[in-house]
């Protein structure tokens, strides 16, 4: 039986590809991926477009993952975030806290990947991949609130997502975090006093 390892075909790796993820995430964060070229990604990771095929297949195949690497590393904890022990009122307000603050942590790249990533862009691959992803946090939204709002889970995912939407939106276009976060708080009273 013939015990020697085969040596892999090629050169190895001279970066690090989840470092190059990172990299690339802030660069479509920071400017959609629309106005992030090939050029541009292979400059920041310093690598030429052979071995950015080899690493990552394509630049969608390469923003599917930095999309997945956000959801991960920055996206919000929605579960934990609405946990059946509080109040809808004060999940509402620590889920709409949270965004805020996230949104707006980093100036340069402000709103939230996944959501400005679905709303649309030249590239249908890339913005159907945001959108999956989107319609996954929208499900973990419905599930959580529906442990304890049987009946109107879907309303209210609806009303969460629609909020979470205009603060990533606003945050875009300037808005800062105090601002959102008073947004946040008006609209976490929403289904304060209402009846099904």
């Amino acid at each position: 039986m013939d015990t020697k390892k085969t040596k892999p075909r090629g050169r190895p790796r001279a970066f690090d590809v989840d470092e190059a993820v990172g990299k690339a995430q802030a660069m479509f964060h920071q400017r959609g991926y629309d106005a992030v070229s090939l050029t541009d990604l292979t400059g920041a990771l310093g690598i030429n477009p052979p071995s950015f095929y080899a690493a990552f297949g394509s630049k969608a195949d390469l923003y599917g993952r930095a999309l997945e690497r956000y959801a991960k590393t920055e996206g919000l904890d929605f579960e934990r975030l609405l946990a059946p022990e509080k109040s809808l009122d004060e999940a509402l307000a620590a889920l709409f806290e949270a965004a805020a603050v996230a949104y707006t942590a980093d100036p340069g790249a402000t709103g939230c990947l996944v959501i400005e990533g679905a709303r649309g862009g030249t590239d249908a691959a890339a913005c159907d991949m945001a959108k999956a992803l989107w319609r996954q946090s929208r499900q973990v939204v419905r599930d959580a609130i529906a442990r304890r709002e049987t009946d109107r889970a879907d309303e209210i995912a609806d009303y969460v997502t629609a909020v979470l939407a205009g603060i990533s939106a606003s945050a875009r276009d300037g808005l800062d975090v105090d601002r959102l976060r008073r947004i946040g708080r008006s609209a976490s009273l929403a289904f304060t006093h209402q009846k099904a």
